[in-house]
């Protein structure tokens, strides 16, 4: 079993840069794939990033490639996610999550089986 608790999240203007850290209790998490995912009022849960369990590959939707980087540190057992340029439509709850059973990069949130309970993130324009 693995506990996953998200923090750094808060209002900023559109431009700025927050950074979202997830920290892993329990099991490690330190051998699982993990995955940033966002869900906006109204709207679906949706991939956001993925880093493989050594951190040498990534991931990202389109919409924040260049913007957003995703590492981890698995001394720490502490997975984040720096974002740059933020803009109001990447106002949302910011969720990790780990994948358990994975040899290949997940975008699905079905594939997940540990979630952190989220960090609101809000850019205003």
């Amino acid at each position: 079993q693995v506990q996953l608790v998200e923090s750094g999240g808060g209002l900023v203007q559109t431009g700025g840069s927050l950074r979202l850290s997830c920290t892993a209790s329990g099991r490690s998490g330190s051998d699982y794939n993990m995955g940033w995912f966002r869900q906006a009022p109204g709207k679906e849960r949706e991939f956001v990033a993925v880093i493989d369990w050594r951190g040498d590959t990534t991931y990202y939707r389109d919409s924040v490639k260049g913007r957003f980087t995703v590492s981890r540190d698995n001394a720490k057992h502490t997975l984040y996610l720096q974002m740059n340029s933020l803009a109001p439509e990447d106002t949302a709850a910011y969720y990790c999550a780990a994948d358990r059973g994975a040899w290949a990069l997940s975008s699905s949130p079905g594939a997940y089986d540990y979630w952190g309970q989220g960090t609101q993130v809000s850019v205003s324009s």
